[in-house]
């Protein structure tokens, strides 16, 4: 299926408010579909799996990396799910439309790379056990342990990960509030991935290592109509905590910032919404775009004042929903890495 064609696709069943929030559906009327529960607890290994009764899912990894040179990389490896009605078919019928997107971003280059499926015919999918997710040949096999492949037009990994700590709710008890009105989706990550392999770019192959971070989320309806866009933040801090932030941004409300710390062994403090402040302080010229590619981020319950700085201002995702995705280095009162995500401004 063509880029321009899936592109097109997502505009005619959702609309331009859904192409503009980021990805398909996230705002739009969740009729037919199951809907996040409050107290649902998680389920594993099922829940690393498909929830095919819910529109929207993704498996979504970032990294940090370094070469023995001390160059930094990062990396990107998601597969997202969509459900394009709530019935449920099957083979060329399914309702179940797969994306993916991978990318490796080096501090003077950025390279990205999509593949879309069709549910129901063996393209794309997810096993929760044992645990594979795939899409075509990319594929991420093992959570606790496993292997990241990708391969693209001018880059490809292969990537071994293992986690060091335990898998992590996001919000309350893994229900995370999105909006004002309600909104929410089930959420967990696993941010203590250690990660190492090698890295396929245009000038040779490179032997990196570092840190990664899964999110997994499913749901229906995350956004409301009027949230345009969000920044998201995931951060490994020197001394081993971990925080994950995020603001969404509204057409007439003000932001709606989330934030969780997860000490390092991966206890989790949710913080209620308009706990973390994330305000830009400097915007790239990226393609024309202004898009804000260094950001202050302060939490007061922690005494956290930091800069996040991206390590390549120009690592924009141009796919058929575009955004940008980087690495950032983390200064302030807790210095560290991490990852970057910023939807709706294109």
């Amino acid at each position: 299926m063509s880029v321009r064609y899936f592109a097109a696709l997502l505009l005619a069943v959702f609309g331009a408010t859904a192409h503009a929030q980021g990805f398909a559906g996230m705002g739009t009327s969740a009729d037919g579909y199951a809907l996040p529960q409050p107290g649902t607890e998680f389920a594993f290994p099922a829940d690393h799996g498909a929830h095919e009764d819910f529109r929207i899912e993704w498996w979504y990894l970032t990294a940090n990396l370094r070469d023995q040179g001390g160059t930094d990389y990062g990396l990107q490896w998601t597969l997202f799910r969509s459900a394009l009605s709530p019935e449920s078919n099957e083979d060329w019928q399914s309702n179940q439309f797969w994306m993916g997107h991978a990318a490796i971003t080096t501090p003077d280059a950025h390279f990205s790379t999509e593949r879309f499926a069709r549910g129901g015919i063996g393209q794309a999918g997810v096993t929760a056990e044992p645990f594979t997710a795939w899409i075509d040949d990319w594929q991420m096999t093992g959570i606790e342990t496993g292997r990241l492949t990708t391969t693209g037009p001018n880059f490809a990994y292969d990537m071994e990960i293992s986690a060091q700590g335990p898998f992590v709710p996001q919000g309350e008890s893994g229900y995370s509030v999105k909006s004002e009105a309600g909104q929410a989706s089930h959420y967990y990550s696993q941010p203590f991935y250690r990660i190492a392999g090698t890295l396929t770019l245009p000038d040779g192959p490179v032997e990196v290592e570092g840190q990664a971070w899964l999110d997994r989320e499913w749901s229906s309806q995350p956004l409301s109509e009027d949230q345009t866009g969000w920044d998201w933040v995931s951060l490994h801090l020197d001394t081993g905590e971990k925080l994950m932030g995020y603001r969404l941004r509204s057409s007439i409300d003000p932001p709606y910032t989330v934030a969780t710390w997860i000490t390092p062994d991966g206890t989790p403090e949710p913080y209620p919404a308009g706990a973390l402040t994330m305000t830009p302080t400097a915007t790239s010229d990226v393609d024309g775009r202004a898009v804000p590619t260094t950001w202050r981020l302060q939490l007061s319950g922690k005494n956290l004042d930091i800069s996040a700085a991206a390590l390549n201002p120009q690592a924009w995702m141009d796919t058929a929903v575009s955004y940008w995705e980087g690495p950032v280095k983390v200064t302030g009162s807790h210095p560290g890495i991490g990852y970057l995500e910023m939807t709706g401004y294109d």
